[in-house]
This record gives C-alpha cells, sequence and structure tokens, in this order.
C-alpha cells in the first residue's frame, strides 16, 4: 500500500471507528431509558447510524478499501436491529462494523510503518 493510500485508509478507519464505538455507547445507553424516552432517543441513534453510514460509505468510494463494505454491512443490520427494538442483538453487530474499521486502520498503520512513517 502506498503511503498516500494508507494515510487516506488510515483516517477514515480511525474515524469510523471512533464514530462506531460512540454509537455502540449510544445504543447500549437506550436499554435503560423508559418506553417514553426510548422512542426519541431511537430516532435520534438511527439518524447517527444513517450518518456514520453515510461516512464509511464515502471511505468506501475514496478508498476502494475490502473491509469499509463489511463495516457497512454490519451497520445496516444493526440499523435494522434498532428499528426492530432489538437493541441487545444490535450493539455486537455494530462491534463487527467496529471490527471491520479496525482491520482498515491496522493494515494502514502497518503500511505507513514499513514505509519509516511512524
Amino acid at each position: 500500500m502506498d503511503p498516500k493510500t494508507a494515510v487516506l485508509n488510515y483516517q477514515y478507519g480511525e474515524r469510523a471507528k471512533s464514530e462506531l464505538i460512540l454509537a455502540s455507547k449510544l445504543i447500549a445507553g437506550l436499554t435503560g431509558f423508559s418506553e417514553i424516552e426510548k422512542a426519541g432517543g431511537k430516532k435520534m441513534v438511527l439518524l447517527m447510524l444513517e450518518g456514520i453510514r453515510s461516512e464509511i460509505e464515502f471511505a468506501r468510494e475514496s478508498t476502494h478499501h475490502a473491509s469499509f463494505p463489511k463495516a457497512i454491512e454490519a451497520l445496516n443490520a444493526t440499523i435494522s436491529m434498532v428499528e426492530g427494538g432489538n437493541l441487545d442483538e444490535a450493539i455486537p453487530k455494530v462491534a463487527e462494523a467496529v471490527s471491520a474499521a479496525t482491520t482498515v486502520a491496522q493494515e494502514s498503520w502497518e503500511a505507513l510503518a514499513a514505509h519509516g512513517l511512524l
């Protein structure tokens, strides 16, 4: 992987990972909401998840890294689970998306180190 691609992949991978971890915490937080609070909270979490998906789709188009489609697939499943109220199932699914984003960042980190840039 050339340095320019590695920097882009690292940037997109780390950003996605960070946002997905935050989303996971918000989903976990929803489980403690009352039914009245849960409806509004769910709407906000879904808006965030859809925004993250858009960013990961942009990263996929910009870099063509094979792990970004995996993150999108897991995120799509997460969104469906949150919509259906299956919050306990959504948390492990969003963790799959975090894992895919981490793969992008780790591979990029290794490439940057191999080029002597870290």
